[in-house]
């Protein structure tokens, strides 16, 4: 199906309904302070001494105008006048979420949601969008939709490593749906995903789902609430493999994840819509995260080339298009130019998809093979050179700064001492002291300056630092009788990493007591035991205790579950 320009008869309708709309402005002003939706939180005192660099929001570009700003049709004053050819609007539908993967033919497909403009419901109508497929030879846009694939809400799609494509939505009862193609363009059949909790609480609910593709062709799904899932390939079921949110600890009202891997690390986002203001973690492996300083994103963050800015109500529903080499280098954002519950039908407000270009970091490449310590004499990290940068031209050295995140983001970190011209670029000599990189880093991180005054960043891995490693986790433990009589407890554990997992240990905990250390079997990737542990006499009570059970001791982070209310047998 291809949107067809809206007719006379509908602009007219259109414009007939902004005036009355205008005429009852009071009423909806009254309205719109009895349904506001955000309460914009405070910024902690400490982000006032990040430097340009350390926050995600400082990649976001100057967006390329496609075609002169012209008068939308519809939208507040400050979002009224815009470059229409960016993402994918029109009259007749709002537009919500959205990402994009690029076809075999080079052209860009984005999965995104409508619904009726006039729609009785107005923006509350989002529960019968129908998710399309729209295209582009650009990737900012504009985007023209080629099909129809379903009904469904709050698309991400997916390739999976035999090349099938996999449209994850929400449907109208709000449970979670997948639409599967054998290619980019369909055709879709539509499959239930399968969730296995693990015996773990679902954070918030199983809405809102993001996705990313491991090495070994597995999946990393992140849920609406911020748990940790693993599939085997994409479509088998999914795994819960962490338990609690992962998301920062403070307040929020978190939605929105956004999930992808680089060649250094996973990233995630997460929007508090209603503080309207989103979050930056970071991740080696997936299941352990560190919070970034600094907002993700906010409003204010669509600034174009002829320097104006679109100042949209709302940032939602965030989505990397990735390179090859995994860095972000674009933004896709749904956003409203006003309250959700205030965009009525055929009235001046609506939502839609916009694209903003993100600075990619740059390619860093550390050859220290051992721990950078404060006696370390030179720290050798190289700058490869690519298309449109040349680190020996381009580079204000005395700008830079390197080191564990934590310290470069705030202007601290290890300053060059030397350089060495490479094949690839350039090598940047720095001394060991104030990198400052301890036992729980597993990154590097570069900021400065061009010579012309542009912000330039980059992650790079440490050598000293596994980063595909197992990932043993426990289920909750059954008591039993074994057959000489005596009370034990079954653990089920897994494997849900990549690589094998050796001999380790597991500590089991009842209550506050002491912890007991037993013996965990080697696992392959996916595989999964039991481990068999006798239950201490002085706890053969018939009462609930709670048990914590940390996994992988000895070979990785210890990966914590915690069961409430065990009922052990009494004596």
């Amino acid at each position: 199906m291809i949107c067809k320009p809206q007719s006379f008869v509908f602009r007219f309708r259109r414009l007939v309904a902004v005036a009355i709309t205008s005429l009852l402005c009071s009423f909806l002003l009254c309205v719109s302070i009895a349904t506001a939706q955000h309460a914009d939180v405070p910024r902690p005192e400490s982000w006032n001494d990040l430097v340009p660099g350390a926050r995600f929001m400082d990649r976001f570009e100057p967006i390329p105008l496609l075609q002169p700003r012209v008068n939308a049709g519809w939208g507040v004053d400050d979002v009224r006048q815009r470059d229409v050819q960016n993402g994918i609007e029109d009259d007749s539908f709002s537009y919500w979420g959205g990402n994009i993967l690029q076809g075999d033919d080079g052209r860009f497909h984005l999965f995104v949601c409508r619904w009726d403009e006039d729609h009785p419901k107005g923006h509350m109508a989002w529960r019968e969008s129908i998710v399309v497929r729209a295209t582009s030879d650009h990737r900012l846009g504009p985007y023209r939709v080629a099909e129809i694939i379903g009904q469904g809400h709050n698309p991400e799609a997916y390739r999976t490593a035999d090349g099938r494509v996999v449209c994850y939505v929400i449907d109208r009862k709000f449970e979670c749906q997948s639409y599967v193609g054998r290619s980019i363009t369909g055709p879709w059949e539509k499959v239930t995903p399968v969730y296995d909790t693990r015996d773990r609480k679902i954070i918030a609910n199983l809405s809102n789902n993001s996705f990313s593709r491991r090495e070994d062709g597995s999946f990393l799904m992140v849920n609406r609430g911020g748990g940790m899932w693993v599939s085997r390939d994409g479509l088998a079921p999914w795994e819960q493999i962490t338990q609690g949110s992962n998301y920062p600890k403070v307040e929020g009202r978190f939605e929105d994840p956004v999930l992808w891997r680089s060649n250094v690390q996973y990233h995630m986002i997460v929007n508090d819509w209603y503080g309207r203001i989103a979050y930056h973690l970071r991740s080696k492996n997936g299941v352990h995260w560190k919070v970034d300083p600094g907002e993700a994103y906010m409003p204010g963050i669509a600034v174009s080339q002829d320097g104006q800015s679109d100042d949209w109500y709302k940032y939602e529903r965030i989505k990397i298009f990735q390179d090859e080499h995994g860095r972000g280098i674009q933004a896709n954002f749904a956003v409203i130019d006003f309250s959700k519950h205030d965009d009525l039908p055929n009235d001046q407000h609506s939502s839609k998809n916009i694209s903003i270009p993100l600075k990619p970091g740059r390619l860093l490449t550390l050859s220290n093979p051992t721990a950078i310590t404060d006696e370390t004499a030179e720290v050798r990290l190289r700058i490869d050179a690519e298309e449109g940068f040349d680190p020996i031209r381009d580079l204000d050295l005395e700008s830079l700064r390197f080191g564990a995140p934590e310290e470069v983001d705030f202007g601290r970190g290890a300053t060059l001492i030397g350089t060495e011209p490479d094949d690839h670029g350039l090598v940047l000599i720095f001394a060991g002291k104030d990198c400052n990189f301890e036992d729980h880093h597993f990154a590097g991180k570069l900021i400065g300056r061009t010579r012309d005054n542009q912000m330039t960043f980059g992650y790079c891995r440490l050598p000293w630092v596994t980063y595909i490693e197992p990932i043993v986790t426990a289920k909750r433990p059954e008591t039993m009788a074994n057959d000489a009589g005596q009370w034990v407890l079954r653990i089920p554990v897994a494997n849900h990493g990549q690589v094998d997992a050796a001999t380790s240990k597991i500590s089991v905990q009842f209550d506050q007591t002491d912890p007991i250390i037993l013996g965990c079997p080697p696992l392959k990737p996916y595989q999964s035991a039991n481990v068999v542990a006798a239950i201490p006499d002085d706890l053969l009570d018939g009462k609930p205790h709670q048990m914590t059970i940390g996994c992988g001791i000895g070979i990785t982070q210890t990966n914590v579950f915690v069961a409430d209310k065990v009922r052990l047998p009494a004596k």
